[in-house]
């Protein structure tokens, strides 16, 4: 029996266009491993990030099963789905998604308050994990205040401060120059091998997907190794993405669904006033 932290059995997904329906995800099937690291790669437009979404919980399949850490997440309520990915599930996405007004270390330590963890231990270990990804000397520093590359440290840590299971990854390092992308990429690797935390990321960098153990390809709806695709119509799908109303998760990013602080703005401000946890709501 594999010890999978995540499995996704005959995942399909299709959008309305018009009058016509195009079919994005056709039968996928994954099953990613404890600890493993998994890149999955695919023209634009193909549905990498769809999949993506529906595999943290954030969309919903029109059909198939995802289980994370062996629940069935769309059999969950929308609380249960949120709490399980608070505690299971890392986001780290293209762009940071950084709430503003706050410090990276406010920023790091927000999952955990969410969750109700004291203010104090959350303070701790989001200052421990920044000062993992070099960034001790810039706790009160706001995302305006910090370079591409050192917002995306925080987003990383963000990510894993909770230690999940799995972390989700797409376009990690899209929006960074070739030293920084370098940086936040080997950062990433060191980290999933420190905490034993299964990696997903979704990159067009074959440089990067490279060194992950394992590189399928999303191709015609479904998931193989790379190299063996055939050929697909990535215009139509993103076409179909511009006019689909926008998946829970997408809607905005910068609340749990990107990194399990869907109450980010009344917690902080709990976290400000130097309440010992966060007030109930």
């Amino acid at each position: 029996m594999t010890d999978a932290v995540l499995r996704a059995r005959g995942v399909q997904r299709s959008f309305r266009e018009g009058s016509a329906r195009l079919e994005v995800l056709t039968g996928v099937d994954l099953t990613v491993e404890r600890g493993e690291r998994l890149a999955i790669i695919g023209v634009s437009g193909s549905g990498k990030t769809t999949l993506l979404q529906i595999l943290g919980g954030l969309d919903r399949p029109d059909a198939g099963s995802v289980e994370i850490d062996g629940r069935d997440i769309h059999a969950l309520s929308e609380r249960e789905r949120g709490a399980l990915r608070n505690r299971t599930v890392g986001f780290i996405y293209q762009f940071h998604h950084l709430l503003p007004e706050f410090s990276a270390l406010e920023n790091v330590a927000m999952p955990l308050l969410v969750r109700r963890e004291p203010r104090s231990a959350a303070k701790g270990r989001a200052i421990a994990l920044l000062n993992r990804v070099g960034l001790g000397e810039r706790l009160d520093h706001r995302p305006h205040q910090l370079s591409g590359g050192e917002r995306q440290r925080t987003a990383v840590a963000r990510a894993l401060v909770v230690e999940p299971k799995l972390v989700l990854a797409d376009e990690p390092t899209g929006n960074l120059d070739g030293r920084n992308a370098e940086q936040v990429f080997s950062l990433m690797l060191e980290l999933n091998r420190e905490f034993g935390t299964s990696l997903v990321v979704v990159t067009h960098d074959p440089r990067l997907a490279a060194r992950m153990d394992r590189v399928l390809e999303l191709s015609a709806g479904r998931l193989q190794p790379a190299g063996e695709s055939k050929s697909v119509s990535p215009a139509a799908v993103d076409s179909a993405a511009g006019s689909r109303q926008a998946a829970p998760g997408a809607r905005d990013a910068r609340a749990a669904d990107a990194s399990g602080v869907a109450d980010a703005r009344g917690v902080a401000g709990d976290y400000e006033s130097g309440a010992s946890s966060p007030r109930a709501r």
